[in-house]
């Protein structure tokens, strides 16, 4: 009886003390799982900051906080780093956590801030050779309903276009190449004169848009200017890929959506201001050569990649990189930016019967204005479009 009291004894505690060993070994493994995350995260904020400190700032809380690149500080600078680096991602979640509103379902659903064509800064990039063949067919239509609100950044002196549209008409004095450089260099121009004029949107158009603004207020009605809101329409569909100079001959890869500058996009100012370290004074040339990408990209990097906003995306905004006569006459006065061009040698226009025919009115903004004003002088009456 003794002898079987003592094997049982014995087996309790040796059972005992293996459950011991086998939780002791679960603890320490949690531990270490713990740990490695912690590593692998503290080093993906450090990749995240690296980028940051190659321009001299951390974004902290919405403020400009300057590093200081002294000896000995190194430190001092890692705090500062994750503290940027760790509000910026509380900021990503509450932004992830918001209730997001489809454009679709925007547009029919009542106003959140009551604007007027006034409060938009409408950005038109052109180039000087345009002037007569793209510019004079814009300022003949949409711009000559919205002077006040129309900014035309050229490359050339234009004293006709003076005398069209004032001190709206804006020398950028870039090159008139159609580059990467000289691009980013007319969106930098757009970007500082938009916080220069106060107002709450920035929408970037090209001189072969048609800009139908009754229907711009209506869509951006939809959205607090003081919120983070970018929108327009991708050209492609995936990411772009592309690769980010840190300095120090080191490169990562790095993904985003942007909106197509030949579509148009619009910009909150509330969104714009955060975007000024990267995009204000020179430093939008620079973002651009960090990328090596041109100007509508680089936004999108600013906006996408660098403050971590996702692109709004809107089926109302449309460039000749489309099918344009798949776009519904029953839904034309609906649409925000219309576009023309050409395509295998053939025109890619709206589809519509039209005020005019096809050789007086070949990207067919004249139709469609007479039909969104049909009180326009030059319009022919009672035309059925």
């Amino acid at each position: 009886m003794l002898k079987s009291y003592g094997r049982k004894t014995v087996l309790s505690i040796a059972g005992a003390t293996v459950t011991c060993l086998v939780v002791l070994l679960v603890i320490a493994q949690h531990q270490r799982v713990e740990v490695d995350g912690m590593q692998n995260e503290r080093e993906i904020g450090l990749r995240s900051l690296q980028s940051l400190r190659e321009q001299g700032t951390d974004y902290v809380a919405g403020q400009d906080t300057t590093v200081s690149r002294s000896p000995g500080n190194g430190e001092s600078e890692i705090k500062k780093g994750f503290s940027a680096y760790f509000s910026k991602l509380t900021r990503g979640r509450r932004e992830a956590e918001k209730p997001t509103l489809s454009v679709s379902a925007a547009t029919n659903a009542a106003p959140v801030e009551d604007i007027t064509a006034d409060d938009i800064f409408i950005a038109v990039k052109t180039t000087k050779k345009f002037h007569k063949s793209r510019l004079d067919l814009l300022l003949d239509t949409w711009i000559s309903r919205n002077m006040k609100q129309t900014y035309i950044f050229t490359d050339g002196e234009d004293e006709e276009l003076k005398k069209k549209i004032g001190s709206h008409a804006i020398n950028t004095n870039c090159s008139a190449a159609h580059s990467r450089q000289a691009l980013s260099c007319k969106m930098a121009v757009e970007y500082d004169k938009f916080i220069e004029s106060g107002k709450k949107w920035f929408c970037h158009v090209d001189d072969d848009n048609y800009v139908n603004v009754r229907s711009l207020v209506k869509l951006l009605s939809n959205y607090p200017h003081t919120q983070d809101m970018y929108i327009g329409k991708p050209s492609l569909d995936r990411p772009i890929e592309a690769t980010e100079r840190l300095g120090d001959n080191k490169m990562r890869p790095v993904n985003f959506w942007f909106a197509t500058g030949g579509a148009g996009f619009c910009v909150s100012r509330g969104l714009a201001l955060k975007m000024s370290p990267w995009a204000s004074g020179g430093h939008f040339m620079n973002t651009a050569e960090k990328i090596r990408l041109p100007d509508d990209c680089t936004i999108g990097y600013i906006i996408e990649s660098v403050l971590g906003v996702p692109l709004t995306r809107s089926n109302l905004f449309h460039s000749h990189l489309e099918n344009l006569q798949q776009v519904s006459r029953a839904e034309l006065h609906k649409q925000v930016t219309l576009s023309y061009g050409m395509f295998e040698n053939k025109r890619n226009i709206i589809s519509m019967k039209g005020a005019f025919p096809i050789e007086e009115d070949p990207s067919r903004f004249k139709s469609v204005h007479c039909l969104f004003y049909p009180d326009t002088p030059w319009c022919p009456p009672q035309v059925a479009y």
